[in-house]
């Protein structure tokens, strides 16, 4: 396998935009772009080769399944899109017979890869993905909740006054709307959350809280009104992911992947924090959670569980 060279399929706005994020990151050398549409994959990949002179050299082509061969990183991002006033969950059905689509064809070509599923209800997707490709749990991994901990962290970071790379907090659980944050370890720092805002003489009540984390979760609600669709942020975060996997950084970050013992919870996928690197997710973390946190996990990983058993 050939981890600089990375397939996307899918080339809407998340898709494509991340394969513009991608080249922009040097992280590889070649990108090949697969769409049911063709020829929007081909504009896509002339448009950002256009790029390539700015850049770090890079290959980006249109291609089909086949070409996915050699590619040690593979991207699914097809799918519907999230409509306004639509649910991540609402989207299960018809993304679920896509992806019945997709898999199969992908495994013909390629058995070796790590799969990085980003398309929506991402947990419920990459259940799915897990169990069409047959690939060892570890290459199976969904974008989970790196982009809402990314939220939190921003959002933290502006009612805090803090950079918010110095803030360390999770939202784990579903990617939607019964993912919850950890603040029983989150920090500034090294400094307790709770303790900070004390001495700060900021954000000290529940209440302030609870508005952070419903702004997080709310947050693609309120972009898809206004635009239409989230892509940037998301991209970001694809890019993190990456980095983790083919630098073989060991990175803890809240992917979305098998769970089996972890918190009580068996076979399902959720994002939960986890060292990621080359052979892609290396280990679960079992972290501290209060009583409460453990209560809201239990509950997101219930409502996964019965959307999976509706398409079962």
């Amino acid at each position: 396998m050939n981890l600089q060279k990375c397939g996307i399929i899918g080339c809407g706005a998340v898709g494509a935009t991340t394969a513009y994020t991608l080249v922009k990151s040097g992280l590889f050398s070649e990108l090949v772009l697969l769409d049911v549409n063709r020829k929007k994959a081909e504009g896509e990949a002339m448009d950002i080769a256009h790029s390539v002179p700015f850049v770090r050299p890079v290959e980006v082509y249109a291609g089909d399944y086949p070409d996915l061969a050699d590619c040690g990183m593979i991207i699914l991002a097809a799918g519907a899109n999230q409509a306004p006033g639509e649910t991540r969950i609402d989207l299960v059905r018809k993304n679920a017979k896509i992806f019945g689509q997709i898999i199969p064809e992908l495994v013909r070509h390629n058995t070796d890869a790590i799969l990085l599923v980003v398309t929506n209800p991402v947990d419920i997707l990459t259940q799915i993905t897990l169990r069409l490709s047959g690939f060892p749990a570890n290459r199976v991994i969904g974008s989970g909740t790196v982009l809402d901990t990314a939220r939190l962290k921003y959002l933290l970071g502006g009612k805090l006054g803090v950079d918010p790379r110095n803030i360390h907090a999770f939202i784990i659980g579903e990617h939607g709307d019964t993912e919850l944050p950890v603040w029983s370890s989150a920090n500034v720092s090294g400094i307790d959350l709770a303790d900070f805002c004390k001495s700060f003489g900021v954000c000290e009540d529940l209440s302030c809280m609870n508005e952070i984390y419903e702004d997080v979760k709310n947050s693609a609600y309120q972009i898809i009104e206004r635009k239409g669709a989230t892509f940037y942020a998301v991209a970001a975060a694809i890019q993190r992911i990456c980095e983790a996997i083919v630098r073989d950084e060991n990175s803890v970050l809240p992917v979305s992947s098998l769970v089996d013992g972890h918190y009580g919870l068996h076979g399902l996928c959720l994002g939960l924090p986890a060292i990621v690197g080359r052979s892609g997710v290396k280990r679960i973390l079992d972290f501290p959670l209060s009583a409460t946190e453990q209560a809201a996990l239990r509950h997101s990983a219930d409502t996964l569980k019965s959307v999976l058993e509706t398409l079962d």
